[in-house]
């Protein structure tokens, strides 16, 4: 009779304790916003810190427009590249050419090496002795 209760015990204690260690991180992780820093809010929108007050921070949401939010609403804080691959679709190490010639310039160059050869085949022609060209067959 004992044993449930012990057991439900312990199932409360290493709940609150996994709840405690998660509060503990969100809140480490919210001390570590500054200026300039990229968020993300817990409804998945994703701004750039502009100021921080004691329980609300003023976030840029896009070029020119600000909102105040809650801190406690505030995700996840993000690294400079991630914000700028997910934000801008910078992927890192990739150019990007300002036009398109340098893609249209390859193809050109295996185009002119190829060249098509337009004089007529006469030993396929000569191959046919029943004179039926192309394989056709005869209907039965």
């Amino acid at each position: 009779m004992l044993l449930p209760f012990i057991v439900l015990i312990g199932a409360m204690f290493l709940m609150t304790r996994s709840a405690k260690k998660k509060q503990a991180q969100a809140a480490e992780m919210r001390n570590q916003l500054a200026p300039g820093t990229g968020v993300r809010t817990i409804g998945g929108m994703y701004a750039t810190v502009k100021e921080i007050g004691d329980e609300t921070v003023l976030l840029e949401v896009a070029p020119g427009v600000h909102a105040v939010y809650a801190k406690n609403s505030i995700g996840a804080v993000l690294e400079d590249s991630e914000y700028n691959r997910i934000v801008h679709g910078d992927e890192p190490g990739e150019v990007v050419p300002d036009d398109a010639s340098s893609l249209t310039e390859a193809a050109e160059e295996t185009t002119e090496d190829v060249k098509a050869d337009l004089t007529k085949k006469t030993d396929a022609a000569e191959g046919d002795k029943d004179g039926k060209a192309d394989g056709g067959t005869e209907a039965k």
